[in-house]
C-alpha cells in the first residue's frame, strides 16, 4: 500500500492506494493519527486509490472519526471504488461520515 500526506488549504489529506487489509492497516493508521494531530480544520482520508478494504480498514475510519469529533475537527472520506463504497453502505458508516466521490468535492465540503 502506498500512503501519502499533503496539506491543501485548511485540510490535511491522507491518501492511500492499494489494498487496505490487516497487513497494510497499521501504516495507514499511523499516518491518520499523525494527520489528526496537525492543526488543520479538516482531515480528509482519500481512499480513492483503494481497491479492497476489510474490517481492519473500517476500524481505522471509525477511530479517525471518533478522534476528529473529540477535538471538533471535520473528517471526510473519499471513495471512488464501488466495492469499497459497498463496505461503507453495508455497515451504515456512509450515514455517519461524509463520503465524497472526489478529493475536490471533499475539500469544498
Amino acid at each position: 500500500m502506498k500512503i501519502s500526506t499533503s496539506t491543501i488549504g485548511d485540510a490535511i489529506v491522507v491518501a492511500a492506494e492499494g489494498e487496505l487489509d490487516i497487513v497494510s492497516a497499521p501504516n495507514l493508521d499511523t499516518a491518520v493519527i499523525a494527520a489528526i494531530s496537525e492543526p488543520h480544520n479538516k482531515v480528509v482520508l482519500d481512499l480513492g486509490g483503494v481497491t479492497f478494504m476489510d474490517s481492519t480498514g473500517l476500524g481505522i475510519v471509525v477511530r479517525a472519526l471518533k478522534r476528529c469529533r473529540e477535538i471538533e475537527r471535520k473528517f471526510l472520506v473519499v471513495v471512488t471504488n464501488d466495492r469499497v463504497l459497498k463496505v461503507f453502505e453495508i455497515t451504515g458508516l456512509n450515514t455517519l461520515i461524509p463520503i465524497s466521490e472526489s478529493l475536490e468535492a471533499a475539500l469544498s465540503a
